[in-house]
This record gives structure tokens, sequence and C-alpha cells, in this order.
């Protein structure tokens, strides 16, 4: 690792999973899941070294569905979802035959406007923990107005 590169720390949760914003850990994370956080995280592309040679990606995102095959193109459209730094309000993950399921909140700001963005990856893992396939569901790109509108609705439920 240079001293760019950061290291996701997770520790379990009362959901079951386990949660980034805690300092003690007590899992060792999968190359694949390591690189796809640092990459949420870092507004960079995921490390190659994350992501198996043929791996696909299947993404569902609001009104679209899209499919990418092989390393190169999974890492550019993974660029393009996450070319902004931003922080985890919540990273959960739970081991799953053949990989992992990580549920994720992220936070970032984007022309001055903060966003909000709420994603779960399933991610099949090859034998050296790469990612191999990312199956991933996002509920959309939420600007700060939109944020308040949510948390309005929610206090008035």
């Amino acid at each position: 690792m240079t001293e760019t590169d950061t290291t996701i720390t997770v520790t379990p949760t009362d959901r079951g999973g386990a949660r980034s914003d805690q300092t003690d850990q007590t899992d060792q994370p999968s190359v694949g899941r390591q690189a796809l956080l640092e990459a949420m995280t870092g507004g960079r592309p995921i490390r190659a070294e994350g992501v198996a040679p043929d791996a696909w990606l299947d993404a569902t995102v609001p009104n679209w569905r899209l499919t990418e095959r092989g390393r190169d193109r999974v890492i550019a459209r993974l660029a393009e979802f996450y070319a902004h730094p931003g922080q985890f309000e919540q990273v959960d993950h739970w081991a799953i035959p053949g990989g992992e399921v990580v549920e994720v909140t992220l936070a970032w700001t984007e022309d001055g406007v903060p966003h909000l963005v709420h994603q779960c990856h399933r991610l099949d893992l090859d034998d050296q923990g790469r990612i191999a396939g990312d199956t991933m569901w996002c509920g959309g790109r939420w600007p700060a107005d939109l944020m308040a509108q949510m948390e309005e609705a929610d206090e008035h439920g």
C-alpha cells in the first residue's frame, strides 16, 4: 500500500454485518471488497489487483440496468460511479457462499452540493479474493434538497 491508500476498518454491528465507523477490526476484508471501498471513498478508480481479469458488473440503477464485461470496462464504469471522494455513513457486509454482500450509504459533495447514495453489491470473489462479479443495486444519487424531502417525509410518515 502507498501512503495515499486507505484501509477501511470494519466490525460487527447489531444488523449482523460490519460497519466502517467502528475501530475494532474483527475480520479481514477480501482484496476485492477493500479495493471497492477504497475507490468509493477515494474518488478514484478501483485498484486493478482487486478485480479479476474476466470480471463482470451487472448494475441496476434508477430506470436502467447495464452490464460490463472485463476488468478494464468494470473499472471504468465503477470510476464513473465514484468520481468524487466521499465518506461512508454506513457499511455493512455479510459472507455468502462464493463471496459477500456489501451494503453502503456514501456521502460526497459534487459541485458544492452534498449528495448521498444507498447501494448493495453482491460480490462474487475468485480464489484470490478479487471481484469476479458484482451484482449492484443503487437507489439513486440524492442531492441535498431531495435528502431534506425524504427526511421530512420520514418525520411525518
